[in-house]
């Protein structure tokens, strides 16, 4: 790259050295990249004419030291790019956007096609929002909308491989402004999340209105759902480790506590017996034992757990049949590609799926176990698939050092069925037993044991383990028998989707809120650790505080020290940054421009609601006069409908839309609309006069709004717009 002290002209032609706008013939164009310079500031200028035809920039000198040409020698790339400006069927920027292609190499120019944002949707919608996309963020390396974005702090965004590329070369300074980049984030480019997310937002937007109906979230009814577990056209691998569940055959909601019964199994109407083996999880969350296919614990940490599996995850484990100790979850690092490490790297603590445990703990709910072929230390595990093995119960919970040096969450499980344990020959269920010693309890800590009566109990009388005290009610929807819901419930949850309706605008502006207030920003700054802020948050944030402080010691003055200002959402020190902020206007040209299309799109639903209701006004007046009260003259129901007319004809908003302009500057998708709706209210205002399908019948009520011609017309033909 060029010295700090060679610097091109910017856009307006004014040399960014001198500072003035140098004269045509003291320009000196780019062989490569066909920058304007200034001549009397370059540190070496051509000597002869030849020389100034065949020269390079000190940019292109550097990014491409092969293709400096002497003495009338040329390169490949040159005369590439040569071939290019000579071919007149291109436009300026078709030849900017080949010439880029050359300059960042082949493999960039291959990968760069599918950045794209396809905005042939046929609608217009998908064109706008890829026009705001593509008009305000691009990559001036590969002049593409950014594959994982890098801003920097002058606020203009790269390709992370553009960025990496240009500061290899070394480069320091913003490709665009020339503005100085920090080393660290030279070393350590970081990419702009919000950004990622807007651009892949945007673009599913665009590709789902191009499709029209996108079948990426289609929602399979549970009775249309196969009865086996089933890999959709959404997963990329085949298996069961992309397979979605298969119909749920029973109708107990997913949070229920205690056995299946048979009247909540009407496939079987048995419920699920103790001893019922199947497959995979899979299978065994189809009969509602345990809903999640990957957890070991199914619960919620305010609520309870229901049910739990025994799959040999845990060193720590230990099962006895009819007790066993369970180990809770969490302590492990399961970042990155770390999604099955079996090592300890920090301790458990009670909440989440622990503290779930601890809540049935304390009040004695019924848990639901089953044991997986996975604990193959366990005498009582099946030999294969999984296997509901009854009731349990747990009496004690506390904290204790596992056998890999970190704190592990233990709870004790005792059986209480009413059926016997598959491994056992025994013709009735359990009964009440005494709670086993556990030795590694005396040097445990966060001891818990419960004092109150469990809901969960053994009655003397029927000999059976029941509920003493009222079950937990669900906190989600119960299945019915058919696996529909009923029409109250359906209506519940339109309401709520329609409350929780998000446009496309509203979502992608939401990717652009400030992390402090949690708003769209306003003038959005972008830190060198790509954290995005308002400027007045950002700058509040630190109000009051010096970028340096002074320093004695004894009297003595020792040297200042720098203030460290960390980022808001990260350790990183942005100190140097909030010395000059620099408002991103790529990110504030977006949310401008997204805010525009969310108030055209209120104003255009806004005037259909209105004219719809005005139109309806209409509809009902006609409906006035056929409905003639026998009590009422002709005139009086000629008077009644001649006032429900006028709402509709002589209301000023109306009238407008109706009227035909005398100028239309553009015509816009919202005036498409309203004509559409104004077509619709006349068509069927006027179908109830028409007889044969084209004589009218002349009625007083046509007469006064003036929808009928003169009595001595025959045959009047409806033409497009309602005009007769």
């Amino acid at each position: 790259m060029a010295p700090v002290t060679q610097l091109p002209c910017n856009n307006d032609g004014v040399c960014m050295v001198c500072k003035t706008k140098p004269i045509e013939t003291e320009k000196l164009n780019c062989n490569t990249c066909v920058t304007p310079w200034h001549v009397t500031c370059l540190e070496s200028a051509p000597e002869t004419l030849a020389m100034a035809i065949q020269w390079n920039c000190p940019d292109c000198t550097s990014l491409n030291p092969d293709c400096v040409v002497v003495s009338g020698e040329k390169g490949e790339l040159v005369a590439a790019i040569q071939a290019i400006e000579s071919d007149e069927s291109l436009t300026e920027q078709e030849k900017a956007k080949k010439r880029q292609q050359l300059l960042s190499g082949p493999d960039r120019g291959e990968s760069s096609k599918g950045k794209e944002i396809d905005n042939d949707d046929g609608n217009g919608s998908g064109n706008e929002l890829a026009d705001i996309i593509g008009k305000n963020m691009h990559c001036s390396f590969c002049l593409q909308v950014p594959e994982m974005p890098v801003t920097t702090p002058c606020g203009h965004s790269f390709c992370l491989k553009c960025f990496q590329k240009w500061v290899a070369l070394g480069n320091k300074t913003c490709a665009k402004c020339r503005h100085s980049i920090p080393p660290k984030m030279a070393s350590q480019p970081r990419i702009n999340s919000s950004l990622v997310s807007f651009i892949r937002k945007a673009k599913m937007s665009i590709s789902s209105s191009a499709r029209g109906s996108s079948k990426d979230h289609q929602y399979v009814h549970n009775q249309d759902k196969p009865d086996k577990a089933y890999t959709t056209e959404r997963a990329k691998k085949s298996g069961m480790a992309n397979a979605a569940s298969g119909r749920i055959f029973v109708t107990t909601p997913p949070d229920h506590f205690g056995p299946i019964l048979p009247e909540n199994d009407p496939e079987r109407n048995t419920g699920v017996l103790v001893g019922e083996c199947w497959d995979s999880r899979m299978e065994c969350r189809q009969w509602g034992i345990h809903y999640p296919h990957v957890s070991g614990i199914a619960g919620q940490s305010n609520y309870g757990a229901q049910s739990v599996v025994i799959s040999g995850g845990y060193e720590d484990d230990e099962d006895h049949g009819e007790w066993f100790l369970y180990t809770g979850s969490g302590g492990r690092d399961l970042s990155g590609n770390k999604r099955t490490s079996k090592t300890q790297s920090f301790d458990q603590t009670f909440k989440d799926y622990n503290e779930a445990l601890r809540v049935s703990c304390k009040n004695g709910y019924p848990v639901r176990v089953v044991r997986s072929y996975k604990e193959k230390r366990s005498s009582y595990a099946p030999e294969k698939g999984v296997r509901y093995d009854g009731i349990y119960r747990i009496e004690k919970c506390w904290r204790k050092v596992g056998t890999q040096g970190h704190k592990v969450c233990r709870y004790l499980f005792v059986r209480c069925d009413n059926e016997p344990a598959p491994w056992t020959s025994d013709e009735h269920g359990d009964r009440p037993r005494p709670i086993p010693e556990i030795i590694e309890i005396h040097n445990a800590s966060d001891i818990f044991e419960r004092v109150q009566i469990p809901s969960w109990d053994y009655d003397e009388e029927r000999a059976t383990w029941e509920w003493k005290r009222p079950a937990p009610r669900s906190q989600k929807r119960e299945m019915t028998g058919n696996s529909k819901v009923s029409e109250q419930g359906q209506k519940s949850r339109r309401g709520r989707k329609k409350a929780d309706y998000m446009s496309v605008n509203e979502k992608l502006l939401k990717e652009f809120s400030c992390f402090l207030c949690k708003r769209v920003m306003t003038h959005p700054l972008t830190t060198p650790c790509a954290h995005n802020f308002c400027k007045s948050c950002l700058e509040g944030k630190f109000a009051g505080q010096t970028f340096t402080k002074e320093r004695s010691r004894g009297g003595r003055t020792l040297r200042s020290q720098k203030n460290v200002m960390k980022c808001p959402a990260c350790p990183h020190d942005i100190s140097e940054f909030l010395q000059n902020p620099q408002v991103n206007r790529e990110i504030m040209d977006i949310i401008e421009g997204l805010k525009q299309r969310h108030e055209d799109e209120k104003t255009v639903d806004e005037s259909i609601v209105k004219v719809s209701d005005t139109s309806e006004k209409g509809v009902e007046a006609l409906s006035t006069y056929e409905d003639t009260d026998s009590s009422k003259t002709q005139n009086e129901v000629s008077t009644d409908s001649e006032e429900g007319m006028d709402a509709l004809f002589q209301d000023a908003d109306y009238r407008t839309l109706t009227e035909k302009p005398k100028k239309r500057q553009k015509k816009t998708d919202a005036g498409d609309i309203l004509t559409e709706v104004e077509n619709e209210g006349k068509k069927k205002i006027m179908s109830n006069y028409m007889l044969d399908g084209d004589k009218i019948s002349e009625t007083p009520v046509m007469k006064s709004s003036g929808i009928m011609s003169t009595p001595s017309e025959e045959k009047t033909d409806v033409v497009a717009g309602g005009q007769i």
